[in-house]
């Protein structure tokens, strides 16, 4: 592992996974855990381009409505109680929230959960000679465990940052996302530690 074959992958940190407005509380989905997360996700990125390189790629998401959705995903959600598209009518989809990308970043776009599947990520990682992703971002048991396991079935590497990783608020979905980092992660994906940790053992 060094800085020509390494890269940071920042997941989904956009206005309709993080923004007070974007929330939904009828189904008890809140984002404080998320937004107390991203200021030291912001903080790590700026380090991360400091002290390792200048190798950033951001995924985000097409707006999570039906004309944007492949046919399994919209298939899925005729069951009303699993069906989450989201409002777009302030266009916060698409926008980054509190995190910006540089100009020589790559920004993924995508519209299922991981970032493997519909995008170029895996051959642009294989074109520059990446072998091994930091993963940080949002869904812990969404979009972040998705990308992990597609990713190292492609026979990528990872680095995943516990504390970089977040979901939502709910006691269900934060012990879900605390066994995730503490067992799954750690044991069939990659080595699981903290931002600090990292930067750490990179210094050394």
């Amino acid at each position: 592992m060094n800085k020509s074959n390494t890269t940071l992958l920042v997941i989904d940190v956009v206005n309709s996974c993080a923004h007070e407005k974007c929330e939904s509380p009828e189904i008890d989905i809140h984002f404080s855990k998320i937004r107390g997360m991203i200021p030291k996700l912001s903080d790590f990125i700026d380090s991360y381009r400091k002290e390792v390189g200048e190798s950033v790629i951001f995924a985000n998401i097409t707006p999570w409505t039906k004309e944007y959705l492949p046919e399994n995903i919209q298939e899925l959600y005729t069951d009303p109680d699993v069906a989450y598209y989201s409002d777009d009518n302030g266009g916060f989809p698409e926008e980054f929230y509190q995190v910006k990308p540089e100009k020589d970043d790559l920004v993924i776009t995508k519209n299922t959960y991981d970032a493997f599947t519909g995008t170029e990520l895996a051959k642009t990682l294989k074109d520059r000679g990446i072998q091994y992703l930091v993963v940080t971002g949002i869904f812990t048991e969404g979009c972040v465990l998705s990308t992990i396991c597609n990713g190292f079935s492609a026979g990528f590497n990872f680095i995943i940052l516990k504390d970089l990783i977040e979901t939502a608020d709910s006691e269900e979905r934060q012990e879900i996302s605390r066994l995730l980092k503490s067992r799954v992660f750690p044991f069939l994906y990659g080595k699981t530690i903290t931002s600090a940790d990292f930067l750490s053992s990179w210094a050394k």
